[in-house]
């Protein structure tokens, strides 16, 4: 039987640590490392990165925006970066807030969830914002590749709050009712589920029940403001199940695989001792 992802994040996050690094490779990131903005670029970029890190830290999130801008010669950048990162131990979790319903929703989910797929990651990012029942095509996909799915409910981003923080006709915001679904959907499951949330980890005090068995991506550590001393704060009693994500913070440290290495560890030498008595 395939080893549920929930459970291999779990393992991941207590022999590697917590941290998830991005890999965004942005026009001006490009331009820091001394590369031009084309697939070139990309490519070394992308390489070093996963030759710096693939090896360290629990998970990988390659951001599908920034490699499907250059088409499908950017397309095969990724999957050879998806490729060469699960293959040193890195959980790659797609970063590509799919959302959709019906027979294209679950195009979407034989994209990254099919392990015939060229894509096909550990987990990817969805939106649940078509409603929860939306997704149960990349549910249902994940279930049985062993992968997970991260939907968005408390986004770092500050737009995001007019949608989640409206009140659903039970009476509860939306982002709760949403976290519901994902609770129910991680019932019973040991170590941990495979259905996460993505949370930001600047909100303060998120205000809902964050306990739902399963992981919780906190995008916002670095660039954004957020610290890893932020995390108790805003998740509580289920801060141990939080993957704080970082991109800028580490990858401007690049092109120097040395640098890379080096920031990734002080974060997540930062992350252990803000979570050590959790």
């Amino acid at each position: 039987m395939t080893e549920p992802f929930g459970a291999r994040l779990r393992r991941a996050m207590d022999t590697r640590g917590p941290l998830c690094v991005g890999i965004d490779p942005h026009a001006s990131l490009l331009q820091a490392w001394g590369l031009a903005d084309d697939v070139a670029g990309l490519e070394r970029f992308t390489r070093t990165t996963v030759e710096a890190l693939a090896d360290r830290v629990a998970v990988l999130k390659p951001q599908s925006a920034f490699f499907e801008r250059f088409g499908s010669r950017g397309i095969a950048v990724l999957e050879k970066a998806v490729e060469e990162a699960r293959a040193a131990g890195a959980l790659v979790l797609m970063d590509a807030k799919r959302g959709d319903i019906g027979s294209t929703m679950a195009a979407y989910a034989a994209t990254y969830l099919d392990k015939d797929s060229p894509l096909f990651s550990d987990a990817v990012t969805v939106s649940p914002y078509l409603g929860f029942g939306s997704l149960r095509p990349a549910l249902d996909a994940a279930a049985v590749s062993g992968a997970g799915v991260f939907v968005l409910a408390l986004t770092s981003n500050p737009e995001g709050a007019e949608v989640q923080r409206a009140t659903a006709a039970d009476g509860r915001p939306l982002a709760a009712l949403m976290l519901g679904h994902m609770a129910g959907e991680n019932a019973g499951a040991e170590p941990l589920g495979s259905v996460g949330a993505v949370v930001g980890a600047t909100l303060g005090d998120a205000g809902v029940d964050l306990d739902i068995n399963g992981p919780l991506l906190a995008p916002g550590i670095g660039a954004q403001g957020a610290t890893p001393a932020d995390l108790p704060g805003v998740f509580g009693s289920a801060v141990r199940n939080v993957v704080p994500s970082v991109s800028r913070g580490v990858l401007r440290h690049g092109p120097d695989v040395g640098a890379l290495r080096d920031s990734a560890d002080r974060f997540a030498d930062e992350v252990r001792s803000a979570l050590a008595d959790y």
